[in-house]
């Protein structure tokens, strides 16, 4: 297929840039940012553009800034292919090799998250959980070391839902509509489940959820079975070459794309242009826009890729996934920055970067004076929610871009937050936890 051969365009340009990568050693005196990233294997080219955001982030901030005041940063990043037992490895590799530890780790997978909750704390490591992860994880008085920043996955449903009933007349519009949800059959795929039905049962909808097995490229009889459902939507809750799958896929079936909405991890340029023309009309959640116009991608364009060379994929540069990397690495150089005002301007081991997640006030005027600008809402994180605003935006394919489908907004806030209430307290009776604020 046309899109396969695009799929492994990206993922072997990818893999020869991610050889070109610079990685700053770690010395006494720095800033340790351990990265337990993925760039090769069936998710390898939206590993790639992620951690190339996030370590041209870097690579900015210590040329332009001369780190954060004063504190040059180092980095390491450890290959996990996105399996669970390898992110374990990298963890333990990169928890060991500076004294302050390694600032804090974006295991960049629900499976990996779910492996490390019990070891963070032990180790006093903080787990920056950006739009994934254990949602409710969200509840800081019962996972104090886990920060799923912006908006989770229970945000992203019930936005989603929210979106298409919308698009079905507003509130009520959804009564004896059929949506299928057609997800990755692991434990990201399945954490938006209970929500989903949650929002079934008030709304009035039939919900059908039809698993994909990893890693997604055959899926024949998954659009099959929706055929014969007939549904007025389909949501996406793919990764990596099954979204793209999906897409074509559901060409072939003759479901429409315009009537299919993928999570923010099936919204980037990676799905869309190795669906080709299929992808025209697909909607998708949102948790940063695409784009060249922000201060902070100019900069890194001219001073990482430009003056230093030391950049990957220009290629990359503005795209939705590498924007992303770049947003997550600013939240965590922003927590070390937090914590220094409070420790003193020197390298924060994970105990002090914790704090400074715990206390992270973006507010709009922060993200301009640091170039970001629209790219993200606002973000304010406290003890009680270790998440942020819970907004999400949503855009449409036209053929070669994404264009905004709405401003940012929010599904179902309520529901939400009783459920994550609700879940982190059985979580904490199961495993003993007395609910309350580390402080510090």
């Amino acid at each position: 297929m046309a899109w396969k051969k695009t799929a492994l365009a990206w993922i072997a340009g990818l893999t020869l840039a991610a050889g070109s990568l610079t990685a700053v050693a770690q010395q006494a005196g720095t800033q340790f940012v351990g990265i337990t990233g993925y760039r090769v294997g069936p998710y390898g080219a939206n590993g790639a553009a992620f951690f190339g955001g996030f370590t041209d982030y870097l690579q900015l901030v210590n040329a332009r800034d001369g780190g954060i005041n004063g504190v040059k940063l180092s980095w390491e990043e450890c290959e996990t292919e996105y399996n669970t037992a390898k992110g374990v490895e990298c963890y333990e590799r990169l928890k060991a090799r500076a004294d302050t530890g390694p600032t804090a780790i974006h295991p960049m997978s629900t499976g990996i998250t779910y492996a490390l909750l019990d070891k963070a704390p032990a180790d006093q490591v903080p787990l920056i959980t950006f739009g994934y992860g254990r949602t409710d994880a969200t509840d800081g008085r019962v996972f104090p070391w886990v920060f799923p920043l912006m908006s989770n996955y229970w945000d992203a449903a019930t936005a989603i839902i929210k979106f298409i009933a919308d698009k079905e007349g507003g509130e009520g519009g959804l009564k004896g509509k059929k949506i299928v949800l057609l997800y990755h059959d692991s434990a990201y795929g399945k954490e938006p489940h209970a929500v989903l039905e949650a929002e079934a049962k008030r709304r009035g909808f039939d919900l059908e959820m039809i698993p994909v097995p990893h890693p997604g490229n055959e899926q024949q009889s998954q659009w099959l079975q929706i055929r014969r459902i007939r549904p007025d939507w389909v949501i996406l809750w793919g990764w990596g070459v099954m979204n793209a799958t999906a897409i074509q896929t559901a060409q072939k079936v003759g479901f429409p794309r315009d009537r299919m909405v993928g999570n923010w991890w099936a919204g980037s340029e990676i799905d869309t242009e190795a669906a080709g023309p299929a992808a025209k009309g697909y909607y998708a959640a949102s948790l940063n826009l695409a784009g060249k116009k922000f201060p902070v991608v100019q900069d890194i364009e001219k001073i990482v890729y430009g003056k230093l060379n030391v950049g990957g994929d220009p290629k990359l540069i503005g795209t939705v996934l590498w924007n992303r990397g770049v947003a997550a690495a600013m939240f965590t150089l922003e927590a070390v920055r937090t914590a220094q005002a409070k420790y003193g301007k020197k390298p924060m081991n994970g105990a002090q970067v914790r704090w400074g997640l715990e206390h992270l006030d973006l507010s709009a005027k922060r993200l301009q004076k640091l170039g970001f600008g629209a790219m993200l809402p606002p973000i304010k994180v406290s003890c009680e929610n270790h998440g942020g605003s819970g907004e999400v935006r949503f855009q449409q394919w036209d053929g070669s871009a994404w264009q905004a489908a709405s401003d940012w907004m929010k599904g179902d806030s309520a529901l939400v937050h009783r459920m994550i209430e609700e879940s982190a307290a059985k979580y904490a009776a199961e495993k003993g936890i007395k609910p309350a604020c580390l402080g510090g």
